[in-house]
């Protein structure tokens, strides 16, 4: 697409990445489109759940976090609203002279309302952004949206977009996988202090089972230095890791997080039940992230169905615990496995799964909604 295009994206969160995995692939994606000579303003609610909690951890981990997201993205136009009186007028104000404006799926529906509002008076077009598994677990959630407003629906898997066109009646929906922001997520070799590390937030029971099966229990019989990262971990999840030698470390900023995979041997994926089940398919955006970052990744079960990855090259995939503690004992112990899996890995992310990757087709998306 030659034409220089004015895109407005609303999103969660940009400066807070407490619990918003969303924010990894959406920052990279808007800076890539920048990087492409088009026009992006970004949108985030002022005092966001992201950030609130964000500020619980205190005030010098939230001052270095957003240092961190100013310093890696200073070309990103971010721009908070308030939702209340005083946010028709800014719309009115901040729509004008938009081409494409994005709407993620974590947005508050009096807010996507007023958007959609506005839609044909202003001229812009909208796409509905969706990288959650509400499409499947709790439909009423996304119907309360008016899906059909929106000029198509951008799904992260192609699981989640046949929901949409199946069961939803939205025909112009497109799979759209996340991917990794390779201009902050690459290879950083360091000191290796610790064997095993696992970056994921606790989930709300939705893989606790997962957990114990895949990490807890082989990790007790191996007794690797293993370091866990993420939050909203209850008081018994935190002794359960400890009884079994895992130390606990709590919020890690995500540009943080390829110094913290150079740092160790291996990692894990270990995704939640909905994932490895009904919406097999979609990796979400810490497989991208692991592998960009040359570090070797195995996976708990997980069906590839829409063909990102090969498995036993990209990655290795287990069946169970016990397959995933020989696994482990394996590339830990033997280096030039180690290599392999983690060269090929970034390979396939270089060649096929970046942010700049991704823009391009949302430029091509945009092209054809004309069509």
């Amino acid at each position: 697409m030659s034409a220089r295009l004015s895109f407005r994206i609303f999103a969660h969160s940009w400066t807070s990445d407490w619990n918003h995995g969303n924010a990894h692939f959406l920052r990279g994606l808007a800076q890539e489109l920048v990087n492409l000579g088009h026009e992006v303003h970004c949108y985030e609610e002022a005092n966001s759940w992201s950030r609130l909690n964000l500020r619980e951890e205190g005030a010098e981990a939230e001052a270095r976090a957003l240092r961190q997201f100013r310093e890696a993205f200073p070309r990103l136009d971010v721009r908070v609203y308030q939702n209340g009186p005083g946010l028709q007028s800014f719309l009115d104000e901040e729509m004008r002279g938009a081409n494409i404006v994005l709407v993620h799926e974590w947005n508050q529906p009096e807010v996507v309302k007023a958007l959609l509002d506005r839609k044909h008076r202003m001229g812009f077009r909208a796409l509905f952004h969706d990288t959650h598994h509400r499409a499947y677990t709790s439909a009423k959630e996304i119907l309360q949206f008016n899906l059909a407003q929106f000029d198509g629906v951008l799904a992260f898997g192609g699981a989640i977009r046949k929901i949409y066109r199946e069961a939803f009646g939205i025909k112009r929906a497109w799979t759209f996988h996340e991917a990794a922001d390779t201009a902050h997520f690459g290879c950083q070799p360091a000191e290796k202090r610790s064997d095993v590390i696992w970056v994921g937030n606790w989930g709300d029971e939705e893989r606790t089972r997962e957990l114990e099966e895949f990490l807890i229990q082989p990790a007790t019989k191996l007794r690797p230095k293993c370091h866990i990262y993420g939050v909203r971990y209850p008081q018994q999840a935190r002794l359960r890791l400890a009884t079994a030698g895992l130390e606990y470390r709590g919020y890690l900023p995500n540009l943080d997080a390829p110094r913290a995979y150079g740092e160790s041997l291996i990692t894990l994926h270990i995704p939640r039940r909905f994932y490895a089940n009904g919406l097999s398919g979609v990796p979400t955006i810490r497989v991208f992230e692991t592998l960009a970052c040359g570090i070797p990744l195995v996976c708990a079960p997980w069906t590839d169905t829409d063909g990102l990855f090969t498995a036993g090259e990209d990655y290795v995939s287990v069946l169970n615990g016990r397959a995933m503690e020989g696994e482990m004992r394996h590339l830990i112990e033997d280096e030039n496995a180690r290599k392999q899996l983690a060269a090929q890995g970034r390979k396939t992310i270089e060649n096929r799964h970046t942010c700049r990757h991704r823009a391009r087709q949302l430029l091509e998306i945009c092209e054809e909604l004309d069509k």
